[in-house]
């Protein structure tokens, strides 16, 4: 959420900084700014709305020269979307300017000050406090200044700094929000993200809590927050550029849906070999796994749906005890955590801000973390005792399809590993599991050759109010993250319920024409689970069915049917996703609704 970009170098700052935003259009944001040091002071251009408005306000950055800026998309927090409340902030003579991701959880109480200081508040932003805080402890020293305030100020930061006194460099700061630094031959970047800035470098230093960064045009350097100066060496992105963009799809998201076959292969074929489960980043012994008392599994979102996924895998496949937890809840719920447990945190920015403290909560207990994160050198990934990457690449769109079914190979590989391990797993059978898995992404590629027919069903229920998905076992899973990937970008009011709970209320809400959602992949659940169909058919739904092939007894309960390839019962989400992406997509799509920038979301969700 949010977005920061700076520039410091030989180009134009302007449109260096317009170009970054753009990539972190994902993000989510409600107003964009821009703060550029044009010779003489320093000059801010800041709009409500998408990044377009600013960029016609400044005719694409030329009417704002200057080789030193920052720039910001901006999701509301604290007051709501206009022009004034919008980044970058500035003190009261124009001499400072700043942009702010995170929240200042004291923000009251310095405000309060400085008002009683003499200060003047424009806006009703936290921010605003940074800005007039930073003039307050200003005595010519930058460094001093921004240490003092990082040392008054609570909460979650990342900044963006310009001094009018120093025009040639700009600082950055952060603690628990993500920031990063570029190098190039042209000058110096800070972003919130990579996409940013890997147009101009693939060089980027991760800067961790409570580092300061001092940017010039030939250079960076760091220090601690006692002024102490750090090394740092730059991580090489091995990205190819175009990942980053659309390549010809007319959304990030459908581009996303599309190479999923090859997110799951670069998870799943290098830990892979002769027939076994490798996987050298765990960092376990065999016999700490055979140990292992139980797993908690602690996410957000769609990485929570592929936690609940895992229950179902782990504890039928390896015999493992697992909870799955809402990072948001599990330290308030004082979990009982033992020595020879374990937390799994999953997230695929490695920056999600309750996961982060889920994580840090589990270390406060003495338990070891293994992080199931996408991006390289995130926060999870540097706290975590243990990181396992998903390899899926840059994933644009807020709603995300190809990260999610990554984090589904690494749950599954784990759970064969430690399956294999304890012994519950013959040679035949592992042998037969990693064959089945080694499928996946062709009959991904399948699937996705029938999204005409997805479509078409999809053109049908533009109009829908309310959606329920519904399914028993691995298939409740699979209905949570369908129905969470419909709400996300179409708007469309849907639910999803564990079948058998349908008598307990949620009946009620069935009415002629509800269109209800079923998943069927579980052999041994088929036939209650047309039970549950039969039951709101009676009440005057209309039943879209996705299941197993062979499965055509389906077809005299349901009024539609989708048939996925057949795999092993524990490998189906991989599958049966795919036609509920599809559709959430082609509703979304047939709405008109920002697909892939859907209202009041963030891609990476870094407040609490």
């Amino acid at each position: 959420m949010c977005g920061i970009v700076g520039y410091i170098g030989t180009r134009q700052a302007a449109p260096v900084i317009l170009d970054g935003l753009e990539k972190l259009e994902y993000r989510g944001y409600d107003s964009a700014g821009m703060a550029v040091y044009n010779g003489t002071s320093i000059e801010m251009v800041k709009a409500m709305g998408r990044l377009k408005v600013l960029f016609e306000l400044t005719h694409g950055g030329e009417t704002l020269p200057g080789t030193a800026g920052i720039g910001h998309t901006r999701w509301a927090t604290h007051g709501q979307p206009s022009d004034l409340n919008s980044h970058p902030h500035m003190n009261t003579e124009g001499t400072i300017s700043v942009v702010h991701n995170g929240i200042i959880e004291n923000y009251i109480a310095l405000k309060n000050k400085l008002l009683k200081k003499g200060y003047k508040f424009l806006s009703e932003t936290d921010t605003e406090v940074i800005a007039h805080l930073l003039d307050y402890y200003y005595k010519g020293n930058p460094m001093e200044a921004i240490i003092k305030v990082m040392h008054r100020v609570e909460g979650s930061y990342a900044f963006g700094i310009l001094f009018s006194e120093f025009p040639d460099r700009i600082f950055a700061v952060r603690k628990s929000s993500p920031l990063i630094v570029g190098q190039s031959k042209e000058g110096c970047f800070i972003a919130s993200d990579v996409p940013a800035i890997l147009k101009y470098t693939r060089q980027v230093c991760f800067i961790e809590d409570q580092e300061i960064v001092c940017l010039r045009r030939d250079g960076l350097k760091f220090y601690s927050v006692d002024e102490e100066e750090i090394e740092k060496e730059p991580v090489t992105i091995e990205w190819d550029t175009n990942a980053a963009e659309k390549g010809g799809y007319e959304h990030f998201m459908l581009k996303e849906i599309y190479e999923q076959p090859k997110t799951v292969f670069d998870t799943l074929n290098p830990r892979i070999r002769n027939n076994e489960v490798v996987i050298e980043e765990l960092g376990m012994t065999d016999e700490e796994i055979r140990n292992l008392g139980k797993i908690f599994i602690v996410a957000c979102g769609s990485a929570y749906h592929t936690g609940v996924t895992a229950k179902y895998v782990f504890e039928g496949m390896a015999r493992i005890p697992v909870e799955v937890d809402i990072a948001s809840e599990f330290r308030y719920r004082d979990p009982i955590i033992d020595e020879n447990d374990w937390v799994i945190v999953i997230s695929q920015s490695g920056e999600t801000a309750d996961t982060l403290a889920a994580l840090r909560e589990a270390h406060k207990r003495g338990s070891k973390v293994l992080g199931i994160v996408n991006v390289v050198g995130s926060s999870i990934a540097r706290e975590a005792d243990n990181v396992m990457y998903t390899w899926a690449g840059p994933e644009i769109s807020v709603a995300t399809t190809k990260a999610y079914s990554a984090q589904l190979i690494a749950l599954y590989l784990l759970a064969l590993k430690f399956a294999w391990v304890r012994g519950e797993l013959s040679a035949d059978e592992l042998k037969a599991y990693i064959k089945d898995l080694r499928r996946l992404p062709d009959q991904i590629e399948l699937l996705l050759g029938c999204k005409g027919r997805i479509q078409k069903f999809a053109n049908r229920y533009i109009a829908a109010k309310d959606i329920f998905f519904i399914g028993r076992g691995i298939d409740y899973a699979i209905s949570l993250e369908g129905s969470l990937k419909l709400k996300e970008i179409s708007y469309v009011h849907s639910e999803a319920y564990a079948a058998g709970e349908l008598k307990h209320g949620t009946i009620s809400l069935i009415e002629e024409g509800t269109l209800v959602a079923s998943v069927l992949t579980q052999e041994s659940l088929y036939q209650k689970t047309i039970s549950n169909i039969v039951e709101v058919k009676s009440r005057g739904a209309f039943v879209i069915a996705v299941t197993n092939e062979g499965n055509t007894e389906i077809e005299k309960a349901a009024d539609y049917v989708v048939y996925i390839p057949q795999t092993n019962r524990y490998f189906t989400n991989s599958l049966a996703i795919i036609p509920l992406q599809l559709f959430g997509y082609y509703v979304a799509v047939g709405k008109g609704c920002d697909v892939d920038k859907p209202r009041n979301l963030a891609k990476s969700v870094t407040v609490e």
